[in-house]
């Protein structure tokens, strides 16, 4: 009698572990989609990785650390991060007002504005930077004016702010556009309601629910800021120790046929932002845990 409930019971086992399955694959194909994925995945990204970390280990851990210590990288290191760094601040500001606005206000030409913000990603960088430089160059048509008052901005570490600034700029606002059309107009004037002024509400009740959004968007605006070249390097003056950034020291190695030296500033580049990715996206993490926590 056991042995024949025993055998009976093997064919229900089976099959409810096959209903579970279904159950938790409801689409078709997941084996298949799968593996494409990591296909892809590993040819698109982690192969490329990899032979840059494979070749930059041909030259020695001292080879690296005496490459990316030199006087010429390591300026080129601190201006690229300081820069973008600042875009990053700058568009955080900028960009969520740009935000605000095109949510909560209907006025005309609003969609004309709202492509303008994509713009940047349209347009090659190249002719992003050459038109920056032709607009604040010391005779250029924005830039005499600031001459006159003995300030430069093309050639100058300020100009590749500002390309940073204007390349990067639709990550912020695209990030947050979404959170803030899901926010319901109804929590601000509960606050207002209850006597809190447009500042406190901002601080209290709207910036929480945008700051996971936020983040994700200057992370991504600083990983993308860090290794901006065709934008930054017309503006940039590529004066060495002065308004050399990074990337263009990668260029100038791979120029004079140094292979290993390209690949360990690039690998270091690659680790900077991807700790600066981590970093935020903890962070991130952590913060919509709270807020959806409330």
């Amino acid at each position: 009698m056991s042995a024949t409930s025993s055998s009976a019971s093997k064919p229900l086992a089976k099959k409810g572990w096959l209903t579970r399955l279904r159950q938790r694959n409801v689409l078709p194909g997941f084996g298949l989609s799968m593996g494409i994925t990591v296909f892809s995945l590993s040819l698109l990204v982690v192969l490329p990785f990899a032979m840059m970390a494979y070749t930059t280990t041909q030259m020695g851990w001292t080879g690296f650390w005496e490459t990316i210590t030199q006087p010429q990288v390591t300026a080129a290191i601190k201006l690229s991060l300081w820069m973008s760094f600042l875009a990053m601040l700058t568009n955080m500001v900028f960009g969520t007002l740009v935000a605000w606005v095109l949510v909560r206000y209907e006025f005309w030409g609003k969609s004309l504005i709202n492509a303008l913000v994509d713009l940047p990603f349209a347009l090659p960088t190249a002719v992003t930077g050459i038109s920056l430089a032709t607009l604040y160059a010391p005779n250029g048509l924005i830039g005499q004016w600031f001459a006159k008052f003995d300030i430069q901005v093309a050639f100058t570490p300020i100009g590749i702010w500002l390309a940073l600034v204007v390349v990067s700029f639709p990550f912020i606002v695209r990030a947050v556009q979404p959170v803030l059309a899901e926010l319901s107009v109804e929590f601000e004037e509960a606050s207002a309601v209850l006597g809190a002024n447009r500042l406190t509400t901002f601080r209290k009740v709207i910036l929480p629910e945008l700051l996971p959004a936020l983040l994700m968007g200057a992370g991504m605006m600083f990983a993308r800021a860090t290794g901006e070249y065709g934008s930054v390097i017309f503006i940039a003056g590529n004066i060495p120790m002065q308004s050399e950034i990074l990337p263009l020291i990668i260029i100038s190695k791979l120029e004079q046929f140094d292979v290993q030296g390209a690949s360990a500033v690039a690998l270091f580049m690659l680790m900077i932002s991807f700790v600066i990715l981590l970093t935020i996206n903890i962070v991130q993490w952590k913060l919509s845990r709270r807020v959806g926590a409330r």
